[in-house]
């Protein structure tokens, strides 16, 4: 105790991000010290040899710029696993054609629902940007997948197949089968791409195998000698992610981003703590959660860490 003291902010006229975030670490300043400490762990994580490295997020943020974060770290090759929401599938194929748009949390739903306008929190998702684009794209990619023989496939490879098919160089799924980084989506069938992938199978006897996905994952943690992961927000990624790396005991590295709260007990707002309780997080972990918006807090994260590793 006593050793390192509170230091103040500096500012200058030309300061980069990274030196902003380091100075984070000194300032400390409740969340920002833990953002700092999480940029230390992701680097550290980053270049630890033979380490697995996890991205883990939820599909509503696909919906706002914070999509460009995630694509530049799967376009960079930082990540090897991503695990993730079908949300993620259906706003990255819609909004690689179509636009999203700005708009406030306080709207008259009623009258955008008559003009085909959903709302996604603050961002406004017209009808022919999402529902209309998907079906579009995804029935095309199943006929075509249908026409060269392939009637059963895994989650993985139909991500693989939108993302060299149904998209662009905006997209994370796009960039993800370029690396070979691999995508799974545990519930896939919560969103359109999963409703046209069932859709399709009721006029021709095309498969899922998720069980497939889960052998690959086994695989993956049973022979990793570390893990690390980005954690951001909760639910089913979250929780597929720490799962699987139970089995290796636990994960090396971890920071959480997240608004949830403890409180109710669950696993969106559990803290890492929690997970070391279950072997999710190795007992000797460097991990860290950092409070907060996601969409604020990743960008600073992310351009931080970024300037380091160059």
């Amino acid at each position: 105790m006593l050793k390192e003291p509170v230091k103040d902010y500096e500012f200058k006229k030309t300061m980069s991000v990274d030196e902003l975030v380091t100075q984070m670490e000194e300032a400390w300043g409740f969340t920002a010290g833990k953002l700092a400490v999480g940029v230390n762990i992701l680097e550290r994580m980053i270049q630890t040899p033979n380490c697995i490295k996890f991205l883990s997020f939820t599909g509503n943020l696909v919906a706002t710029g914070t999509r460009g974060v995630f694509k530049e770290l799967v376009k960079k090759k930082l990540v090897d696993v991503v695990i993730t929401t079908c949300g993620t599938l259906d706003h990255d194929i819609a909004r690689c054609w179509r636009n999203y748009y700005k708009g406030s949390f306080v709207m008259n739903d009623a009258k955008l629902h008559r003009e085909g306008v959903n709302r996604l929190g603050n961002v406004l998702v017209p009808n022919d940007s999402y529902g209309t684009i998907i079906e579009e794209k995804m029935q095309a990619l199943l006929q075509n997948l249908w026409k060269e023989g392939k009637k059963e496939v895994s989650g993985r490879e139909l991500c693989r197949e939108i993302g060299l098919r149904c998209c662009n160089e905006n997209s994370i799924l796009y960039w993800a089968a370029r690396n070979n980084v691999s995508v799974y989506v545990p519930g896939i069938t919560d969103g359109a791409v999963g409703y046209q992938t069932w859709l399709f199978s009721q006029d021709h006897d095309f498969k899922l195998n998720l069980l497939k996905d889960e052998g690959e994952l086994s695989d993956l943690v049973f022979t990793a000698k570390k893990t690390g992961a980005l954690i951001v927000g909760g639910g089913i990624s979250k929780h597929h992610t720490i799962w699987w790396n139970q089995f290796k005991e636990g994960l090396d590295y971890v920071v959480y981003v997240s608004t949830a709260d403890e409180w109710d007990g669950s696993l969106s707002g559990a803290r890492p703590r929690e997970a070391v309780s279950w072997g999710k997080i190795s007992e000797k972990a460097k991990r860290i959660m950092v409070e907060g918006d996601a969409s604020v807090i990743l960008p600073l994260m992310t351009s931080a860490l970024l300037s380091r590793l160059r």
